[in-house]
């Protein structure tokens, strides 16, 4: 792949990832073969009332990122922050190309595909300007 940003939108049933560059874009969906359940706990139970992640759901979604020079995640509810985890614990060399991870609902691809290269081009002013010596 020749894109050097990845975006990928999750959630505990599906990521869909779009790899692109200024002129192209390439999309992928990557499913969880798991149900994903809502536990219900009782007020004062132990546990969190989250089911286990699913690891070998993540490992894909972390196969389709590794090509990226810069990956954005984001997402509704607590997946993006489980796949940013499973990164730290097990994927540490793309976790380190995690720019950002963002709340977003339930975008169409071309709105994430937007979100997503306005989302980069205001971290490359960012890290531009702070190369800059304060005067």
């Amino acid at each position: 792949m020749t894109h050097s940003h990845a975006v990928a939108w999750i959630d505990h049933r599906e990521a869909h990832i779009i790899h692109f560059s200024p002129e192209a874009a390439e999309a992928a969906a990557v499913k969880s073969q798991a149900p994903h359940r809502h536990l219900h706990h009782k007020s004062g139970a132990a546990g969190a009332g989250r089911d286990k992640p699913d690891s070998a759901y993540l490992s894909g979604v972390a196969s389709a990122l590794a090509d990226a020079n810069e990956i954005l995640i984001v997402g509704p509810a607590g997946a993006k922050l489980d796949l940013m985890h499973f990164l730290k614990t097990h994927r540490t060399e793309v976790a380190k190309k995690v720019m950002g991870v963002e709340t977003v609902d339930h975008p169409t691809e071309g709105e994430l595909l937007k979100f997503a290269r306005k989302y980069f081009t205001a971290a490359d002013r960012m890290l531009s300007n702070s190369a800059k010596p304060v005067a």
